[in-house]
């Protein structure tokens, strides 16, 4: 693991987030606008629900035959003038194209938006070998200034507001003249432009992801609505692709279903801007396009999941829509969660490639309402998987001593539904009595991860089984 992660300290990180003005000011977009945009875009296309179903069987089937489908697509690969190169881990990955850049010479390596670049750490294994690595998607452009990792996967600036942009902007940019107009995205978008522009035609070497890798043809997909991967593959003389291993799918016919599901998902667009897709290097009579094609394929802890209760998780395609949905990414951010992946989504993955040791608090952080399983275009069951993570961190001890006491206790009561009844019609009584003056309280014994943020309402009226009871009785 080359990126270090702050997933051990995520209470500390979302008690810093809840009491970060800025921050909660930037989070209600995620709420107002990626919501009803996705909302409206599967409503738009009657077919939606059964893309989602083929969307979840295709993802199923290659998980289960991955290993012909990755000879197959590195065949085609190959048969195109390109190269593969597989990585088993996040330091073989950065090893592999470092050594592409040396023995190239290369000094400015431009990238397009790639989470699994993030995930091993490329920028900064770049940097230690004296290259120059520069984002060119604009919300990554912007928190590389920052020095900060992304908090989305699709938006990776989006805990940011415009205020904070055009600070990082005439900080960075020292040329601007004071009373240059920075308040509009588009201006904003059009002085990054003109910064990134120079950067292409400087790059030595492109480094792109992939959204999808066709088997089929060996080509690999991007989907961007800023067009900057377009510059990035086609202008340096070397194109390098890295992408976790999943991310094969058998035909471009297949590439088409997934494509319907993404967008509408993601941004809630019909479709993305740019759709680009790449297949080897150039070729006799081609205009444009790299001298040299690589795509580096990272393992890098996937291959441990297949065949277990998470191999349900790399079905995967990174659209973002459970932390769009979630109610504690709403709250927190992506930055809270302290490593690549936010979201429920993170909260299953994280614990996967990390271990459950550093990242077991990651999928103690939902409600389980269910909304995140509910928009998946792959129906991914995260509520359930991380109820697995739940249970592997009970059983390794690694919850805190006063939860698992808490359980067990709990679960003593629940084994013996008359004494659970018992009890808890005493604790009620009890409780109401002793809040019946303020109806709440501040403080109660054993209470105080709830009582240390929010007010204990006082019970009222019996217990729900008493009550259901007794409304059975009446009928």
């Amino acid at each position: 693991m080359s990126v270090q992660s702050t997933s051990p300290q995520f209470r500390q990180n979302a008690h810093q987030a809840l009491h970060d003005v800025q921050l909660q000011k930037a989070l209600g977009n995620v709420r107002l606008n990626f919501i009803e945009r996705r909302a409206a875009a599967a409503g738009n296309l009657p077919e939606f629900e059964a893309l989602r179903d083929q969307a979840r069987d295709l993802r199923d089937h290659v998980l289960v035959h991955l290993d012909l489908y990755l000879e197959a697509y590195e065949n085609k690969v190959l048969a195109a003038g390109g190269h593969v190169h597989f990585a088993r881990t996040s330091e073989e990955a950065c090893q592999i194209i470092v050594d592409l850049a040396k023995e190239r010479s290369a000094k400015t390596v431009t990238k397009g938006k790639s989470m699994v670049s993030e995930e091993i750490g490329l920028n900064a294994a770049l940097e230690r070998n004296g290259m120059n690595a520069i984002e060119t998607d604009l919300g990554e452009y912007i928190i590389q200034l920052r020095g900060e990792a992304p908090s989305h996967i699709i938006a990776p600036a989006v805990h940011l507001n415009q205020e904070d942009v055009e600070a990082e902007f005439r900080r960075v940019h020292t040329h601007l003249p004071r009373d240059r107009n920075l308040e509009e995205p588009e201006t904003l978008l059009a002085e990054a432009r003109a910064i990134l522009r120079s950067k292409f035609l400087a790059s030595d070497i492109g480094v792109t992801g992939a959204n999808f890798l066709v088997a089929e043809t060996g080509t690999s997909i991007i989907v961007t609505n800023e067009g900057n991967g377009d510059l990035t593959q086609l202008l340096p003389k070397v194109h390098i692709v890295v992408a976790s291993i999943e991310k094969i799918i058998p035909t471009l016919e297949d590439a088409s279903a997934m494509l319907r599901v993404l967008a509408r998902s993601a941004t809630g667009q019909d479709m993305s801007v740019y759709t680009t897709l790449s297949t080897g290097p150039r070729r006799p009579g081609d205009v444009d396009g790299p001298e040299e094609y690589h795509v580096v394929l990272v393992d890098n802890g996937r291959s441990n999941m297949l065949g277990t209760q998470f191999q349900d998780m790399l079905r995967c395609i990174r659209c973002g829509a459970c932390m769009n949905h979630c109610p504690v990414y709403h709250a927190v951010g992506g930055h809270a969660y302290g490593w690549v992946y936010p979201g429920p989504m993170g909260a299953v993955l994280t614990p996967s490639l990390i271990g459950v040791d550093k990242a077991g608090h990651l999928p103690n952080a939902s409600t389980f309402c269910g909304r995140c399983e509910s928009v998946c275009p792959v129906r991914i069951p995260l509520p359930k998987l991380m109820r697995h993570w739940r249970e592997r961190e009970f059983e390794r001890h690694l919850a805190p001593a006063s939860a698992r006491y808490g359980l067990g206790l709990w679960a003593f009561f629940a084994k013996r539904p008359r004494l659970y009844g018992l009890a808890t019609s005493l604790a009620m009584r009890l409780l109401a009595l002793a809040g019946r003056s303020k109806g709440r309280f501040k403080w109660l014994p054993l209470a105080g991860g709830w009582t240390d943020y929010r007010d204990m309402p006082a019970p009222q009226g019996g217990t729900f089984q008493a009550q259901w009871k007794k409304q059975e009785g009446g009928k």
